[in-house]
């Protein structure tokens, strides 16, 4: 069945294939304000899409402050595709509908979304027979495509999931939960029954070089990891980091997208899971930041809790279990410490939150990323996804395992309970998402023309005057990081139509502040003028001749306007 703008309902996850087929049914049907390119290929061959959103009747995409928002850089983690693919839905119908915010947003500024980063391990783990790898498909660390010892995970017995397998074990970790017998809790938890049977969990798999006694946990969930991969703080220490900072053709081909696009002023990732919204630094303390951007982080992310719930958190701050063990080599920390924007990674879908009155980053286990949930929001999860997501929960059948003999296999289903939110609530999980991004779009520095005028000298000669302002919230650098290592250029002015006499024709002027500086004043209400800047040139020209001044910022857009002498 065609994958059509109509048909899909954002209630599945779409393969490499069914998505390209729909980018190409929206922009078919939005041509003057959706257009769909590549910006490279992926390792296995596959395109890697941009879509590129804003009115085209009012500027070219590259004339106008941008928002960068891509996805699935983790294979598993498809839930933020499909906010992705819903966010190019809610700006192309909500331009269409005439929604006020999307038209303006649209009309000023321009979207670039990459809705898929990582197709290859995205395109394994949607398999019939799926496998789950971090990320890229790619052999590594070894080129000749020796696999590192130890678990594989896959689809061993065929039935298109990875669970769980159990081994009897006297030694084993684990028992069944004496009223949930799907579930396994700690042997030393206080719901463990006396003298039952004793268990050594495996994610489902194979054993790569296995002796018939130890199973070594796979390196790095088998290989690279492409979101530690970025030229920001990469270092070999930091697991599944890759050869050198680019050395995957999607990391390779995604940064210099970006880069090609200086008028990004704000990066979003998605990704899963956890509900709630990143920022860097992933290895610097908030005081080794700008006490502005810090700031104006904490005021960027209170909207997105606003609007979509999820509560905004620093990386190193908050979710850094070891200070001296950081995550680096990371997109949000990129384009903040190389660019000078504010960028995000959004963790979608928090299976806890939905099963209980709290959220996974609340609970008794506040580092859940490190030591997993509780015994009780585990158990609260099963009994949720029984009614919300039938048939992700699944009894222990035995198997006779071609390496570890009689195993059984079941458990819940991480890829479709706590990995990604589940059909029936995927689309109401993503679609607040979207109003983030355009808030974030809309903030964006804007350069405007908003005075012109000539003034007759005498002799042929005429001054000509033009005030340009920046009416966005966010300063024409974006971050006091790139002011203070001069990340972004200076805007610049320039005149035409008549020869200016003593000047030359093009000059620059530096950086506008935004309406974010006057928050930032002691609450004085005497805010100047740092916004804007007023330029003047002595030109020779004859009575009726039109003078046409244009003022452009890299990051800020460009914009022109026009006065007739006399």
């Amino acid at each position: 069945m065609a994958v059509t703008t109509s048909s899909y309902g954002f209630d599945r996850f779409l393969t490499h294939a069914e998505m390209a087929e729909w980018l190409g049914a929206v922009v078919r049907e939005h041509p003057g304000i959706a257009t769909l390119g590549t910006y490279g290929h992926s390792h296995e061959g596959r395109d890697l899409f941009v879509v590129t959103l804003t009115d085209a009747s009012t500027g070219p995409h590259d004339t106008k402050p941008a928002m960068w928002v891509d996805a699935n850089i983790h294979s598993v983690e498809v839930t933020g595709g499909v906010a992705a693919l819903h966010l190019i839905h809610r700006l192309v119908t909500g331009h269409a509908s005439g929604d006020e915010r999307i038209v303006e947003a649209l009309r000023t500024r321009t979207f670039y979304v990459a809705p898929r980063v990582n197709p290859d391990g995205v395109e394994s783990a949607l398999s019939p027979s799926p496998r789950y790898r971090r990320s890229s498909m790619r052999p590594w660390p070894w080129t000749d495509r020796h696999r590192w010892p130890g678990l594989v995970t896959h689809d061993v017995n065929g039935d298109g999931r990875v669970l769980t397998m159990r081994i009897a074990d006297e030694h084993g970790a684990w028992v069944e939960h004496p009223d949930e017998p799907r579930m396994m809790i700690p042997v030393d938890h206080e719901l463990a029954p006396t003298g039952a049977t004793r268990w050594r969990l495996l994610t489902e798999g194979t054993i790569e070089d296995y002796d018939g006694f130890t199973v070594p946990l796979p390196r790095a969930t088998e290989g690279l990891d492409m979101n530690r991969n970025f030229p920001a703080g990469w270092g070999t220490a930091v697991t599944g980091s890759g050869d050198h900072p680019m050395s995957e053709p999607e990391i390779d081909s995604l940064v210099r997208a970006v880069v090609a696009r200086p008028n990004i002023c704000g990066y979003n990732a998605y990704h899963t899971s956890g509900g709630f919204l990143l920022r860097p630094s992933s290895t610097k303390p908030d005081s080794a930041l700008p006490t502005e951007d810090v700031w104006a982080f904490g005021e960027i992310g209170r909207r997105c809790t606003a609007l979509t719930t999820y509560p905004v958190h620093s990386v190193y701050e908050d979710f850094t279990w070891d200070k001296s063990d950081t995550m680096s080599g990371a997109a949000d920390d990129w384009a903040y410490e190389h660019l000078g924007v504010y960028s995000w990674t959004t963790e979608f879908w928090d299976a806890i939150a939905a099963a209980t009155d709290h959220r996974s980053n609340t609970s008794i286990m506040k580092h859940i990323w490190y030591v997993g949930p509780s015994v009780e929001d585990e158990l609260a999860v099963i009994r949720w996804a029984d009614e919300h997501a039938p048939g992700n929960v699944h009894p222990w059948v035995p198997f006779d395992h071609p390496q570890l003999g009689p195993v059984e296999i079941g458990g819940i289903d991480d890829f479709r309970v706590w990995t990604n939110a589940p059909s029936s609530r995927l689309r109401d999980e993503v679609a607040a998402h979207a109003d983030f991004a355009v808030h974030q779009a809309l903030l964006s520095p804007r350069l405007e023309i908003i005075r012109i005028r000539a003034e007759q000298l005498g002799d042929g000669l005429w001054r000509v005057e033009a005030g340009i302002a920046n009416t966005g919230w966010l300063p024409t650098h974006v971050t006091e990081l790139a002011r203070k290592n001069k990340l972004c250029l200076p805007g610049w002015v320039e005149i035409s139509g008549a020869d200016p006499v003593g000047s030359p024709a093009r000059e620059t002027f530096g950086n506008l502040a935004g309406r974010s500086a006057q928050l930032m004043n002691g609450g004085m209400r005497n805010d100047g003028t740092p916004d804007r800047h007023l330029h003047s040139w002595v030109v020779r020209g004859a009575k009726g001749t039109t003078i046409t001044v244009t003022a452009s910022h890299e990051r800020a857009g460009t914009t022109s306007a026009a006065v007739t002498l006399g």
